[in-house]
């Protein structure tokens, strides 16, 4: 990792990582607490991502390069990436849309929709993040999008996929923290268009004269529930099935084309 860096920085490219302690982790399905332990699944503690993360930390202050946390999900390790980021280090960091929605709690009786990498967290870490993400120290939130086929998922806790499909609900699921009071809406639309386009160097993400034409219309308050067998994703692992959410995209489009329109009600 210290020579990939070196290499990096010296290229002015962005490493992603995604940081856990692969002794900790490896087995795991669920993180280290209480309810992990009266579930009976084997866990890896929050500390894992936190070790890891320091160390990268370490090597970013070493060699210069920049960083992207990919997917921070616990409170322990929020605390070393500001303290990261405090000392100047060229860190930013992404949270999915799952660990910002869901807890813990949400895997109930063994839901393997549910079962993700990171694992998700305590509600308390959860909150963390939600503040992070309104404080700016938590860049980008990503849907974390990650298919899987159905016989990979209906199996025990421990063996299925871990993953949930997320491109399609992203943006209701995101509005949520915006209908709760809990983020304002331009920050919430700079984590998904502004923040990851400057991340990587691309001249999108913002209105300005003679930036691309990639626009979203929207209807904010629309009700949906969604029903995994109705999204377009061949695969239906949706964390988010049966949820009652607000927003629906009414038009996409691509440099000025626009490639989606909904069909009228």
């Amino acid at each position: 990792m210290r020579r990939l860096l070196a290499y990096a920085g010296a290229l002015d490219l962005l490493v992603a990582h995604r940081p856990a302690d692969p002794w900790l982790t490896d087995g795991a399905a669920a993180t280290e607490s209480e309810f992990a332990g009266r579930m009976g699944l084997p866990a890896a503690p929050a500390a894992a991502e936190k070790i890891m993360l320091e160390r990268d930390a370490a090597l970013v202050e070493l060699t210069g390069a920049r960083l992207l946390v990919d997917q921070v999900s616990a409170a322990c390790a929020l605390e070393s990436l500001a303290r990261a980021k405090d000392r100047g280090l060229p860190m930013l960091a992404t949270a999915s849309i799952n660990h910002l929605t869901f807890n813990e709690l949400d895997i109930g009786d063994y839901r393997t929709f549910w079962k993700l990498v990171p694992p998700l967290r305590s509600e308390d870490d959860r909150q963390a993040l939600i503040e992070g993400l309104v404080s700016g120290l938590v860049d980008i939130v990503v849907s974390a999008h990650a298919p899987a086929p159905a016989e990979d998922k209906r199996l025990p806790f421990e063996e299925a996929s871990p993953g949930s499909i997320g491109l399609e609900t992203l943006l209701p699921a995101l509005l949520a923290l915006f209908h709760d009071e809990r983020v304002p809406l331009l920050r919430l639309i700079e984590t998904v268009t502004l923040a990851p386009a400057k991340a990587i160097g691309l001249a999108a993400g913002r209105l300005a004269v003679g930036a691309p034409a990639d626009l979203v219309l929207c209807d904010l308050a629309a009700p949906r529930v969604i029903d995994a067998e109705k999204l377009t994703s061949k695969s239906k692992n949706s964390a988010f099935d049966g949820r009652h959410l607000q927003g629906q995209v009414l038009m996409t489009l691509v440099d000025g084309r626009v490639v989606y329109e909904a069909e009228s009600p």
